[in-house]
């Protein structure tokens, strides 16, 4: 398994309009990460792994960390671009409608994740926390930012 996010290789079948049923795609799997102190999680000296909605969630929490196009060890769909949206004098409203945007076009590009809803935006000056709920083929996983 590799450090690197391998999910959005199967884009393609979302560009062809092929349907991509839960049953054909293989179990998703990541290194598990530990989210407090910023680090992967280890167990006896090993690198632990999680499937399913924590791999998703990990694979989230990766994608909204890394930007988009500065990396060449991942493709040009993984990532975020949020930053472009600093001092660009956007009202509140329209600050809040572009950083949804983002964040949509940030994860809807992994074939694991089918949606995201209920997003949050509190911004208080410049700080902004996001939370939001990510649907996936494995249920529904929640995540702040």
């Amino acid at each position: 398994m590799s450090i690197f996010p391998s999910e959005v290789i199967n884009v393609t079948n979302l560009i062809d309009s092929t349907v991509i049923t839960p049953s054909e795609l293989p179990l998703v799997k990541e290194y598990a990460w530990d989210f407090e102190n910023n680090d992967f999680l280890l167990v006896d000296g090993k690198n632990a792994i999680v499937t399913g909605k924590e791999a998703i969630k990990v694979w989230v929490w990766k994608a909204l960390q890394t930007k988009k196009y500065r990396y060449r060890a991942y493709t040009s769909k993984y990532g975020h671009e949020l930053d472009s949206l600093i001092n660009q004098g956007f009202s509140t409203g329209a600050l809040k409608a572009e950083l949804e945007r983002y964040l949509k076009e940030s994860l809807l590009v992994n074939v694991y994740i089918t949606g995201v809803k209920t997003i949050d935006i509190t911004i208080d000056g410049s700080k902004t926390d996001v939370s939001f709920t990510v649907t996936t083929v494995y249920g529904e996983v929640s995540v702040s930012v």
